[in-house]
């Protein structure tokens, strides 16, 4: 009991340290909880396509969730511990064993957890509404979610931070343990030995940079990457990560002695925060390269499938161009079908049919296509008037001029490529008799939209098509594969779902009969990538918080060990107003160099490698600004924080 009282005072009494450690749990527990809350909200289930592959998603991200939080919170705990070592050595003076020391410490996890649990889960229950509402915005579904607290998401949490207390626990004893006495009534009086920077060193990070950033900067083409792939990547990976740490430990250095030699050195308070950091930068050296380097990947993680989500839902309207086909059905059906849509909310816009001819083919399909393990086994062929017909009606400019046995195929799968004259672009289908056509080229344009209803799997099955000139169409017009298909356009296509299973239910009911519809391809790619989308923002904003938090608690712990510099200050006459621009200075140091550089880092991999494909995309510099520029926000507001707890810890009267 006495050992409750002793660490509920402590709690009290040094309720400033206690928050900070009480806040980083909370953050947790909300970011542990909202996430799970997800994976088992009703309203967000009912409104899915994929439940099934939702859930497993989001079980799989919250493994990496969790790790993150243990990470943040383990971090935290550590910077805890290193304040608290005078204590600890006050209370070994007193004749308390370590063993005493790590049980008052375990009941006082148990008390800031049991309120961080209670705190969490609330705020994570009414955030959880708000992250469902966004996630079905990324989705384009307009279900309302309502507040939940999800039994199993309690659970699960409550679980998960039990397992956590008792790591923190490990984590606390162990070092106890390590600490001798004597270095506890020392805690925060050794100082960092000032060292020269190494002008040499300091060029060479310049130069690994550069060369890491002209690498990156070369095509994939490239002489460089062509004959020398691995080394160039090995070169690249040390230009980065070398380049990066030698420009905190010792290019900022260099630039501090170059400062630090001025004529205006001792104007102002320049000499102040600059001597500061010259004996602080090469400590933070590996916490400020890391910080830069894992910058870098969050943006490239985000960057990628925020571009991937737009890419998806742009693709959707290219990948079904019709909001409803499907094959030609007999007067019944297809006046029954009609009923259906004109009864719907979907009035039609317009209605096209169009005629192709079903053939075999005689040549290997991997001469025309290169992914034809997802397409038809047979060809379908349409006549150039027919397909530029409906090109024109579309309004794309896209419009196909042949002549005798030329073909053109079409695939959204594959790679648009033009057939030369060293290519086997000779191509031979069987209808009634054989027929060879001489392809030209391979279009990344769709005349139908996948099937939905001929594959047993989630993957649509892709239609092989080939576009011939009228001329060679009318040699086999008279064929008895003739087919004909029925293409519609209606209002508020990506909301059809409902009309859509109605059709589908009507057409297949004869086999292996051609349907295919827009909602059903934009419901699955826009619940994926969302998913994606939402998932990569999650854990970049735990990772931004996680890195964050490393330069917080560094500044904070430098703010205790310098309190007797700034009192010294203060009793000179240094006034508060300039005690606050040193810190700004100071911080602004720490904390501005590897966002920038994490920045670079980014844009360039980005530029140069990973949007190479979607450069044309319109969208493409708005989202990376966007990403960006909120990057900044976050970072700005961990500055701002900093400063003010700087300042708060090393005006404290001692």
């Amino acid at each position: 009991m006495k050992l409750l009282d002793l660490s509920w005072r402590n709690v009290r009494r040094n309720f400033r340290i206690y928050s900070i450690y009480l806040i980083s749990m909370i953050i947790g527990v909300v970011i542990q909880f909202t996430f799970s809350s997800l994976i088992f909200n009703e309203d967000v289930l009912a409104a899915l396509e994929n439940e099934e592959n939702f859930q497993v998603g989001l079980i799989a991200a919250s493994i990496v969730v969790f790790l993150f939080i243990i990470f943040f919170i383990l971090y935290a705990n550590t910077f805890f511990m290193n304040q608290r070592k005078k204590e600890f050595g006050m209370y070994l003076l007193y004749g308390m064993s370590e063993r005493q020391i790590a049980l008052m410490v375990f009941v006082e996890t148990f008390i800031l957890s049991s309120i961080s649990l209670v705190i969490g889960i609330l705020t994570g229950g009414l955030l959880s509404k708000f992250s469902g509402m966004l996630l079905m915005n990324l989705m384009q579904y307009d279900e309302v979610i309502s507040f939940t607290f999800p039994l199993e998401a309690i659970g699960a949490t409550i679980v998960l931070f039990i397992i956590l207390t008792g790591i923190i626990s490990i984590q606390s004893y162990f070092s106890v343990r390590r600490i001798q006495l004597v270095e506890l009534f020392h805690s925060g009086t050794n100082l960092e030995k000032l060292q020269p920077a190494s002008k040499l060193l300091a060029l060479l990070s310049i130069l690994l940079l550069g060369m890491a950033f002209f690498l990156i900067s070369r095509d994939g083409t490239s002489i460089v990457w062509e004959d020398y792939r691995l080394a160039s990547i090995i070169v690249m990976a040390i230009g980065l990560v070398g380049g990066t740490y030698l420009f905190f430990r010792q290019f900022s250095g260099w630039l501090l002695e170059i400062v630090s030699r001025g004529r205006k050195y001792n104007e102002g308070n320049r000499v102040l925060w600059t001597s500061s950091l010259r004996f602080s930068i090469r400590g933070n050296a590996l916490n400020l390269t890391s910080i830069s380097l894992f910058s870098a990947a969050i943006i490239i993680l985000v960057g990628f499938v925020a571009i991937n989500y737009a890419v998806q839902l742009d693709g959707s309207t290219k990948n079904f161009p019709n909001d409803i086909a499907f094959e030609s059905q007999d007067e019944h059906i297809q006046h029954q079908i009609e009923t259906l849509i004109h009864e719907s909310n979907h009035p039609v816009i317009t209605h096209e049919t169009i005629e192709g001819i079903l053939v075999n083919p005689v040549t290997n399909r991997d001469v025309a296509f290169e992914q034809s393990d997802y397409l038809t086994e047979d060809i379908l062929l349409f006549s150039e008037t027919q397909f530029n017909d409906i090109v024109a009606l579309r309004g794309d400019d896209q419009e196909v001029n042949l002549h005798g046995q030329e073909a053109i195929v079409l695939s959204k799968i594959d790679t648009p490529k033009q057939f030369t004259q060293d290519d086997q672009s000779e191509f031979t289908v069987k209808v009634g008799d054989e027929s060879t056509f001489h392809l030209i080229e391979r279009k990344d344009y769709a005349l139908l939209g996948p099937a939905s209803n001929l594959s047993n799997t989630n993957v649509f099955l892709h239609l092989a098509i080939f576009i011939i000139s009228d001329e060679a169409y009318a040699t086999i017009q008279n064929s008895q594969n003739t087919q004909m298909y029925e293409l519609y356009q209606i209002e508020n296509a990506k909301d059809a779902s409902a009309l859509s299973a109605q059709i589908q239910a009507i057409v297949s009911q004869s086999p292996d009969i051609y349907y295919s519809a827009f909602a059903d391809g934009y419901a699955i790619q826009a619940e994926s990538s969302a998913l994606l989308l939402f998932t990569a923002a999650f854990l970049a904003v735990i990772a931004v918080f996680a890195l964050g938090s490393i330069i917080y608690f560094k500044q904070l712990r430098e703010a205790t060990d310098e309190q007797k510099q700034y009192a010294i200050l203060r009793k000179i006459g240094v006034s508060n107003t300039e005690m606050k621009k040193v810190i700004r200075k100071k911080l602004l140091f720490v904390f501005l160099p590897p966002l920038i550089l994490g920045m670079l880092h980014s844009l360039f991999i980005m530029n140069y490698s990973i949007f190479e494909e979607v450069r044309d995309f319109p969208q493409l510099t708005s989202i990376m600004w966007a990403i960006l520029i909120i990057y900044f926000v976050i970072y700005f507001l961990f500055y701002v924080s900093s400063t003010n707890l700087y300042y708060k810890i090393v005006n404290q009267q001692k």
